[in-house]
């Protein structure tokens, strides 16, 4: 009786926003009604292939109308139905899927730190080709049940951002903490890959909903110490200065707590490191021994340059020729006249020459250029061939007097480098 008194078929109200809904009988009577919605479309399916379709509208199931459902009479009700399964699926936009996971570890192109990205967002979905969705995902998920479907394509979401998102980091070497800046791109990369994956099962990500890629709660602290150190060494105008006045910043809010300071710089410098990084990043560290280089690497985002690096990834500018303060031995830019610490006048830096501007090594006697003297030229004992220093007078090897002419072509080191005569009376 149930077979007969059913005149329409169509997806009640209560299952229209499934992407699939399956008609529960597999025998349809013969001259029934069926209801297509607009953003339908209806399958007749047999042995896992689809034998015939229903566009938008009302139809007759009837082999008058629908020609092909003419193989499939079940003799079994005397001619009055047919045997097949009935698929109504929605072509419409289906939003508000989901999807987040861990991706991958990846090497930040910025650090040189292997970082463990996590994504997170949702998407909307649409069926393209019906036909490709029953015949290629039945058997393998539950196409009725939205969840499934849903549960289905965000794996394969994540299996295709395993490698998409690490390519075009890395390819493109953006900064894992300035990544937001590139989530446009990112959604744009990963939608396209994504739909090639999909394409074959009859799917699309139409689009994409508060995308975001990030990182694990302790890679995230590591990645902005090492912006923080980067910056405060900028500022304090090295890394050896930095560390030491956190070192002393450390040291000091230790005593006041009883214990020991536990900011990164002296940190690093507690574990044994102390003596390298207080020399700076290539600089001379304890001993005169230089101390450790970092890794090459582009700055970070919005912060210039790293370690090593230049804004926006450039080469490293050359270190900063210095001179010392001969009375109160502050470290001075070399070139300056006059101490910034004490007021004292400053000596030339060595091997610069005086003739032509040009820097040689600090030990050439020579200018490599204009071959212009640079400094005091050694002065030799007529007797026994022994150095004199500037001023001296006789040789301490032999005691022979030395002509106070060579001495006297020393200047005093006591000279201002401006020229101005020295104080005191001459020899």
């Amino acid at each position: 009786m149930a077979l007969l008194s059913r005149e329409f078929i169509a997806v009640p109200d209560d299952k229209k926003n499934q992407i699939v809904f399956k008609w529960p009988d597999l025998k349809i009577r013969k001259f029934t009604r069926a209801i297509v919605n607009a953003d339908e479309l209806a399958l007749f399916i047999n042995t896992g292939q689809v034998i015939g379709t229903m566009g938008p509208g009302r139809h007759q199931i009837d082999a008058q109308e629908l020609p092909f459902l003419g193989m499939f009479i079940d003799a079994a009700t005397g001619g009055n139905a047919y045997r097949a399964e009935l698929y109504f699926v929605g072509t419409r936009e289906y939003p508000g899927f989901t999807f987040g996971g861990r991706i991958d570890d990846v090497q930040d192109p910025q650090t040189g730190m292997i970082i463990t990205l996590r994504v997170f967002g949702d998407y909307s979905l649409q069926v393209k080709d019906p036909t490709a969705l029953i015949t290629n995902l039945v058997g393998t998920v539950d196409v009725t049940n939205n969840e499934r479907v849903a549960g289905w394509v965000s794996d394969q979401l994540l299996k295709v951002m395993r490698t998409e998102v690490t390519t075009q980091i890395v390819r493109n070497g953006w900064p894992i903490l300035g990544l937001s800046a590139y989530t446009p791109d990112l959604e744009k990369a990963c939608i396209a890959a994504a739909n090639n994956q999909l394409v074959t099962y009859g799917v699309a990500l139409v689009r994409m909903g508060n995308f975001d890629v990030n990182l694990s709660e302790a890679d995230e602290v590591q990645l902005k110490n090492l912006a923080k150190d980067t910056a405060y060494s900028r500022l304090a105008g090295g890394f050896n200065r930095y560390a030491a006045g956190e070192m002393a910043l450390g040291a000091g809010q230790g005593m006041a707590k009883g214990g020991g300071g536990d900011s990164g710089a002296f940190m690093a410098v507690g574990l044994g490191l102390g003596g390298q990084l207080a020399g700076g990043a290539g600089g001379p560290g304890v001993g005169g021994e230089p101390g450790p280089v970092p890794p090459p690497a582009p700055g970070f985002a919005g912060g210039g340059a790293g370690f090593a690096g230049g804004p926006g990834g450039a080469p490293a500018p050359a270190p900063v020729a210095t001179v010392t303060c001969p009375s109160c031995n502050t470290t001075q830019t070399a070139g300056a006249k006059f101490c910034s610490s004490c007021g004292a006048a400053l000596p030339p830096p060595a091997g610069h020459c005086s003739g032509c501007g040009t820097d040689n090594l600090p030990t050439a006697r020579f200018c490599a250029q204009c071959g212009q003297p640079l400094g005091p030229q050694p002065v030799h004992c007529p007797s026994c061939g022994a150095e004199a220093g500037p001023g001296q007078r006789f040789c301490a090897s032999c005691g022979t007097a030395i002509a106070p002419a060579a001495t006297a072509a020393a200047p005093s080191a006591a000279a201002p480098a401006n020229g101005a005569p020295a104080g005191g009376s001459q020899p």
